[in-house]
């Protein structure tokens, strides 16, 4: 049973972001889970370096993962057409440990629809490519396959998302498996 979501996401950054951990949290226990937003703790006022602090935050977020049952995260773009790498990697690292996450996006739609929809101006003169000449991921999932394999996504916001994770219980909340060495091939595991 889920009582706990760490509460990932870009939210850390907005001019709000107390306000909005706060809104987040109270939301969380509408539904009757507890949520632990990074912001819960502040930095020590002794810790001046900038990348003392850095290694302190990065802590003190592992350890709110840990604490966690599972992984709630705003995986909507941010600064790009991409999510928070932030938010990425504390998927990833929830992944890893074996802790469901859960994620939502604002808008449905394929990664290549998103980013066209959203940042026009990301997309190359062919259409196909970026403005780099780089290939634009397209699996059919409204984000890159290692964010939307393991991470059931919500087209909404946080309350859509706890409203669909507490509906349908924690089975959509289950990471993954690794594919097996015999379902892979060249590296890659199979469709």
């Amino acid at each position: 049973m889920i009582r706990s979501l760490y509460l990932a996401g870009p939210d850390v950054f907005r001019p709000d972001a107390r306000a909005r951990g706060a809104a987040l949290k109270a939301l969380c226990a509408r539904f009757g889970i507890e949520g632990l937003y990074p912001l819960d703790q502040d930095v020590p006022a002794a810790l001046v370096d900038p990348g003392e602090q850095a290694r302190w935050i990065y802590r003190a977020n592992i350890g709110l993962i840990e604490r966690a049952d599972a992984v709630l995260a705003n995986l909507d773009f941010f600064r790009g057409p991409e999510p928070d790498s932030g938010t990425c990697f504390e998927v990833g690292y929830a992944v890893a440990r074996g802790k469901p996450v859960y994620g939502y996006i604002p808008e449905g739609g394929t990664l290549a629809q998103r980013i066209r929809q959203r940042h026009p101006e990301a997309i190359g003169a062919d259409g196909v490519l970026d403005v780099h000449g780089w290939n634009i991921e397209e699996f059919g999932l409204p984000l890159n396959l290692m964010l939307s394999v393991p991470a059931p996504l919500v087209v909404g916001d946080a309350a859509m998302a706890l409203a669909q994770l507490t509906r349908r219980g924690e089975r959509l909340l289950m990471p993954v498996e690794a594919p097996r060495a015999s379902e892979r091939q060249g590296g890659v595991a199979s469709p």
